[in-house]
């Protein structure tokens, strides 16, 4: 499972400020190499993995090098040293850096929303957050996001204290939220992907709450660089955007596209599970995002959220944090509209 605890400390200021004009895919120089760190494999970052696997990095002229940084908080001091020219990370740890004299800016929207889902068992009367007053919810130990978040939802969406109307959080080691619901100990668990459809194959529960969904769209993860690369290699920074804009356009357009790569990339994952979490991926109508472009109020609630699970201090204004030109012309020449 994925602890949100890291996730979220670094990034920038500044925007680029080189033109757009010229920089559609026949003007790339062949095979420009670009760093790609993202900060884990996760199935919620699937847009990289069929840019990689479909060949769209290449196809705008990248020799695209994805690894895998090893932590939340890793990819944005790759970033800073050079190392590489792309981090996929939360979007807090570009504010964190920002606030410690880094420039980097938000290029593209990667998860497009809080990508948890409720699961409980198939008869369970739970739908909405108001339908958590008084309920024992499993989770992984604080300060976790499978607390945060929901407890950032009840405030902020059902707007009660938890502690007031009864909620608990059972806190648990990784992988025995799923059982604590299967006899009983709790109404409802928080997990990710691919945990959601491993509990419903060992354990028969269901997703009966899409965090996502009631959230609203925000930009959990995106793709961000220094301030040096964008204005020194514009043309590889937008190469990345459109491959990323064609990626979440296929799969939006044929799903199995998400399942056939996402089997690739995660072989320790069995097929039937991979099959599970792609109806849940999109059957909410946040997670995988339509395009990567990121809005002002995806932003603001992205820090609405970063403040609240404590990630970050306090945020920094869209217009500091984000350069959206990329991802804008990616999406009118490759993506699908929002």
């Amino acid at each position: 499972m994925i602890n949100r605890r890291d996730l979220m400390k670094y990034s920038l200021l500044g925007a680029a400020t080189a033109p757009l004009a010229g920089l559609s895919t026949p003007g790339f120089a062949a095979g420009t190499k670009l760093a790609i760190a993202e900060a884990l494999r996760l199935g919620m970052y699937n847009s990289l993995y069929v840019a990689a696997d479909k060949g769209l990095f290449a196809k705008h002229g990248l020799d695209a090098d994805l690894s895998t940084a090893g932590g939340i908080a890793l990819p944005v001091p790759i970033l800073l040293s050079g190392r590489g020219q792309i981090g996929v990370t939360s979007p807090g740890m570009s504010v964190n850096a920002v606030r410690e004299g880094g420039k980097i800016k938000n290029l593209a929207k990667i998860v497009g929303g809080v990508s948890m889902w409720g699961i409980a068992k198939p008869d369970s009367k739970i739908r909405t957050i108001e339908d958590l007053r008084g309920k024992t919810i499993a989770t992984l130990k604080f300060p976790s996001s499978t607390i945060q978040v929901p407890t950032y939802a009840i405030k902020t969406i059902g707007k009660f204290d938890p502690k007031e109307a009864g909620v608990t959080f059972l806190e648990l080691p990784p992988g025995a939220q799923a059982a604590a619901v299967k006899d009983g100990r709790a109404d409802i668990a928080t997990a990710f992907e691919w945990d959601v459809s491993i509990a419903a194959e060992q354990f028969g529960l269901v997703p009966v709450l899409s965090f996502a969904d009631a959230l609203g769209s925000l930009c959990f993860t995106t793709a961000m660089a220094t301030e040096e690369t964008i204005s020194s290699n514009p043309a590889a920074v937008q190469g990345f955007c459109n491959a990323i804009a064609e990626a979440q356009k296929l799969m939006h357009e044929n799903n199995s596209v998400f399942t056939e790569v996402a089997e690739k990339y995660f072989p320790k994952v069995t097929p039937s599970v991979v099959a599970s979490a792609t109806k849940n991926f999109f059957g909410s109508r946040t997670a995988i995002p339509r395009n990567p472009t990121i809005s002002a109020d995806e932003w603001d609630r992205a820090m609405q959220l970063e403040q609240g699970g404590g990630a970050v201090q306090s945020a920094l204004p869209y217009a500091q944090m984000v350069d959206n030109r990329f991802a804008e012309q990616a999406t009118k020449q490759f993506g699908l509209a929002s």
